[in-house]
């Protein structure tokens, strides 16, 4: 019975800690043996929370038997990217910058999530400082692809999202400022969740590009995610009860989310159009010039925040970082106050511009990449191999940060490849209830 446990969706485990059929001390000492006994585990976990696990499971287990639960998700452990500080446990961003930094308290979410009875498994791996898409980083470890041994699996939160993939974890907390739950979701066959900018606090959260960093779920489904929200918000979770795509508007975005789409991508996204379609959603497809010139921006607003943010860390000790995401966080050095400021203008001109073209669709699709997860080692021998897929990586979820979207990424027919359904600015539950439909369509 324990083996299905690792195969079963957040919401089914927490439904039948309900039904009193799993103990939650069970389940929790059953994900940190797999965790402790497999062989990839310490290309996933940065490092388990063993202790803090057993004793929030004991209490979630004392709510269970008293019928005090405070949710579905009372009792089920998750994993964590560590970027989430947690209080006396070391939070180190995937970067040497940052060992043996070990916080006093949690961060936020992890705070309201742990009142709402999730229980903490332990911190994922990911991308340098969470800036790379694909999830490689030789200085801490590259968690496997789930599809492709000999691929990297998306980042930046790329542990969180191989923590699910491999089983080590029901679901998983990642964050995303250009892609980072999206991309290793979707190359894991996964459900992720790219919340509205401002909707999670950041407190206690180490940051890339604050005006641009999200906290997300990844997890087996569109519920997961809509109770990980729920759980992370302290609030009653979204009802996802009667969600239909019959005549649901759909915007395919031709403009940028389409150039250079490779052969598998663009089956699995075509597939999924024509199944939506078959389920009641009526497409369109829509030009979005604003959209190129926001991409143009990418440098001055994505860089120059970073490096403005880590500058002083980076400096005193370069060497210890991996030599291609130095020299991204670097290229942040040349933008001036003028540019930042200037382009955030900008940007704020082009959001209106694309709310104006896009209100009338209940969301806007498009292949969550362009590509598919590109091979581990020759990204480390490859110059010009590791800047085309780096680029290409991250390029259409990148939209929907510019934008200030919410999104949600979804499993096609296509292994590692993704459909992205993205909405306007604070309308997740909205959004979720489209996923749900979604989903039932492209299984």
């Amino acid at each position: 019975m324990k083996g299905t446990w690792f195969h079963m969706s957040a919401a089914d485990l927490g439904r039948s800690i309900g039904e009193g059929r799993i103990n939650p001390v069970e389940l929790t000492e059953a994900f940190l043996d797999k965790i402790a006994a497999h062989p990839l585990a310490p290309r996933i976990y940065a490092r388990a929370t063993e202790t803090r696990a057993r004793g929030e499971a004991m209490g979630a287990a004392t709510r269970a038997k008293t019928g005090l639960r405070k949710g579905i998700l009372d009792g089920v452990p998750v994993s964590w990217k560590d970027l989430f500080d947690t209080a006396g446990v070391a939070t180190e961003a995937g970067s040497a910058l940052l060992r043996n930094r070990i916080p006093l308290r949690d961060a936020a979410v992890l705070e309201t999530a742990t009142l709402s009875g999730l229980v903490c498994l332990g911190k994922t791996q990911m991308s340098e400082l969470a800036f790379s898409g694909l999830g490689l980083n030789p200085v801490t470890a590259t968690p496997p692809c789930l599809n492709d041994d000999q691929a990297v699996p998306g980042g930046s939160s790329s542990g969180a999202a191989t923590s699910v993939a491999f089983g080590l974890a029901p679901a998983a907390i990642g964050s995303d400022t250009g892609g980072s739950v999206r991309i290793p979701a979707a190359w894991n066959d996964l459900v992720g969740l790219k919340t509205t900018a401002g909707r999670l606090p950041l407190t206690g959260v180490v940051p890339l590009c604050e005006r641009f960093d999200t906290v997300g779920p990844i997890a087996f489904t569109v519920e997961d995610c809509a109770l990980l929200l729920g759980a992370m918000e302290g609030r009653t979770p979204t009802d996802l009860e009667g969600a239909d795509l019959t005549g649901a508007r759909l915007a395919i975005l031709e403009t940028v989310a389409l150039d250079q789409l490779r052969e598998r991508p663009g089956n699995g996204f075509d597939d999924a159009c024509v199944r939506l379609s078959h389920a009641g959603a009526r497409i369109s497809r829509i030009k979005a010039p604003e959209v190129t010139e926001a991409m143009a921006l990418t440098v001055p607003l994505f860089t120059g925040e970073a490096y403005g943010i880590w500058a002083a860390t980076i400096e005193k000790a370069p060497e210890k970082m991996f030599p291609r995401i130095l020299e991204r966080f670097r290229a942040g050095a040349a933008v001036t106050a003028p540019d930042y400021v200037a382009a955030w203008r900008r940007l704020e001109v082009l959001r209106r511009v694309w709310h104006d073209r896009t209100a009338g669709f209940d969301a806007v699709i498009l292949p969550t990449s362009p590509i598919l997860p590109p091979n581990a080692d020759r990204l480390m021998t490859d110059q010009d191999y590791y800047v085309t897929e780096n680029l290409l990586a991250l390029r259409n979820t990148r939209i929907g940060n510019l934008m200030g979207l919410c999104a949600l990424t979804l499993p096609t027919c296509e292994p590692s490849c993704g459909i992205s359904l993205m909405a306007a600015p604070g309308h997740e539950d909205r959004l979720l209830r489209l996923g749900v439909a979604a989903e039932r369509a492209l299984h």
